[in-house]
């Protein structure tokens, strides 16, 4: 008999794979408490914390019993899976609280942060090609929205706040490192869509500003300067960043936006 695998996905739906076959459970509340689990794997989460993802401020009197009562099918279902020996995934009694014990590579979000961390690295010591490379292998990984059919309490909205706050910083580290080869044509098509997903965000708009100008097609650059100006003069009562105002002037002046060159907007966010 071969080796049993389980393997966990938070990076869009939860999912739970023995095998490469879905096996995650189907009641609401015990697949939020293995969210939870999860997302601070090979850590104590106190049963108290548990409660009050599960609840919130009103818990019933229950509560504890019941919290209890997830852990145990939560905790079969496991030791189902893993063959009976424990080994792949155990749902440990560790006061005051639960810890789930997983290694590394079971868990997307771990492979996430490795390749995320090793494409920072490679940005920063000049290798933007191998850097881009391991963003994509990150992004790749989602597979929707984070923890999409889980149920949010407080301590999993948190978490999946900071998740996607992750991913976008990815997804701007990638863009940046695609404008400094020099792939403006490729990323327009993106860059469009994502400002008008998100209409605010000034890095998106100059990093397509960037994108139209190093394609040839200036005059949509400052088409498109203006209408994020239009944007921020209407929806904030402000005009565009110092930054912004730079790329409209370099777009104007001089041709700067080929690859390595200044007109590159410098992801703060990321670092």
């Amino acid at each position: 008999m071969g080796e049993s695998v389980i393997r966990f996905r938070v990076l869009g739906s939860l999912e739970v794979l023995h095998n490469n076959t879905v096996c995650t459970p189907t009641a609401p509340k015990p697949l939020q408490v293995l969210a939870v689990l999860l997302l601070r794997a090979n850590q104590i989460i106190p049963t108290e914390a548990l409660v009050h993802e599960l609840w919130s401020e009103d818990p019933p009197v229950t509560a504890v019993t019941t919290a209890q009562t997830y852990i145990y099918q939560l905790r079969k279902t496991l030791h189902r899976l893993a063959g009976g020996d424990g080994e792949g995934a155990e749902l440990l009694t560790r006061p005051p609280g639960y810890l789930l014990r997983i290694r590394q590579e079971q868990l997307d979000l771990d492979s996430f942060s490795r390749f995320a961390e090793q494409g920072r690295a490679l940005l920063e010591t000049g290798h933007p090609e191998a850097g881009a490379q391991r963003l994509r292998h990150a992004l790749a990984l989602w597979q929707g929205p984070t923890l999409a059919n889980v149920a949010h309490g407080p301590l999993l909205e948190a978490h999946v706040a900071d998740l996607d706050e992750q991913r976008m910083n990815v997804l701007f580290l990638r863009i940046q490192a695609d404008l400094a080869l020099g792939r403006h044509r490729d990323l327009v098509g993106e860059l469009r869509a994502l400002v008008a997903q998100h209409p605010l965000n000034e890095w998106l708009h100059g990093s397509l500003i960037v994108a139209l100008s190093g394609a040839g097609r200036r005059g949509e650059a400052l088409q498109a300067y203006h209408h994020v100006r239009k944007i921020l003069r209407e929806e904030l009562g402000v005009d565009p960043s110092a930054e912004l105002q730079r790329i409209r002037h370099e777009v104007l002046t001089a041709d700067v936006f080929r690859p390595g060159a200044s007109g590159v907007p410098v992801v703060a966010a990321a670092s």
